[in-house]
């Protein structure tokens, strides 16, 4: 697998919408190596962050890191393969 070229298409992603287990995401950034994509919900409450003292101060959109390839990284993770991007119009 090229990683180079793949990772270059999966920088063409950053900002876009998708669906991931129903959930409206935007992709927020893109982690090297593995790669990584960071999803960032967009319709959930969120959660609580705290501060470096462990206190809560403020709700913060929900992250998920999401892997791009399996544990061997010789083919595509299978939650990765579930995601689902709207069509353009």
């Amino acid at each position: 697998m090229d990683m180079e070229n793949l990772t270059s298409r999966l920088r063409a992603l950053i900002g876009s919408r998708l669906r991931y287990q129903g959930q409206s995401c935007r992709v927020i950034e893109i982690l090297e190596p593995g790669p990584v994509l960071i999803l960032q919900c967009e319709n959930a409450d969120g959660v609580i962050q705290a501060n470096q003292y462990g206190d809560a101060t403020r709700r913060v959109p929900r992250t998920i890191n999401l892997s791009v390839l399996n544990e061997d990284g010789d083919d595509f993770h299978a939650e990765f393969l579930l995601l689902e991007f709207p069509e353009k119009p």
